[in-house]
């Protein structure tokens, strides 16, 4: 079977998410709530043999209580939309998820809401928090 998809980022992260939503929910109802007629859908998206329908987004993140946003960004990523993406977030801004959020609302609060730049030295202190 042919599966384009099966090293994007979303093919993986539905993979890790359907198996930690499986002790309260089968890929059987995550289909039926994400509005998908056949459940073998589930399936081939996680192995990368089908990309996500980005009409679908909103409904699947709520079926893998997952921020949509994120989800998004990753379905705009598989679907290979450059441009497009470059358009949405000229349109509406960088799509942010609900943890970069956190981690902004966060850095406001530690800088007292001084609008700091993103300096050579703080890039590499952020570097180090994630090991890179």
């Amino acid at each position: 079977m042919n599966k384009p998809y099966a090293n994007s980022r979303l093919a993986k992260y539905l993979d890790r998410r359907v198996l930690e939503l499986r002790p309260k929910q089968s890929q059987a109802e995550i289909a039926a709530l994400a509005g998908f007629a056949n459940q073998n859908m589930i399936t081939m998206l996680k192995q990368g043999s089908a990309k996500v329908p980005l009409d679908r987004v909103p409904m699947l993140a709520a079926a893998l209580e997952v921020d949509p946003r994120y989800l998004f960004r990753l379905a705009l990523e598989q679907e290979g939309f450059d441009t497009q993406r470059a358009a949405v977030e000229e349109i509406y801004g960088a799509i942010v998820s609900r943890n970069e959020v956190a981690w902004l609302d966060a850095l406001r609060d530690v800088s007292g809401h001084s609008d700091p730049a993103l300096t050579a030295r703080s890039r590499v202190a952020l570097r180090g928090i994630f090991g890179k």
